[in-house]
């Protein structure tokens, strides 16, 4: 099941917040915080895209199981 669109707009809320901390960190803070908030960024990407690849995945399975069950 895809992830809701409430969800989905938290998520992306949450990455443009982190993006904008990502800009001012990168003129001011250490190297290791940069990387960190990189890395936050990056996890909220793979958290969305990887709920539609599941669901893809879930999908074929079970035309999967529908043709091995219909033979």
């Amino acid at each position: 099941m895809a992830l809701s669109e409430q969800t989905l707009e938290s998520l992306r809320k949450a990455e443009v917040h982190l993006r904008d901390a990502l800009a001012f960190a990168a003129r001011v803070e250490k190297p290791y915080i940069v990387r960190e908030l990189g890395a936050m960024i990056s996890h909220l990407d793979q958290v969305a895209n990887t709920e539609s690849f599941f669901d893809k995945i879930d999908e074929a399975v079970k035309k999967v199981e529908e043709e091995y069950d219909s033979d």
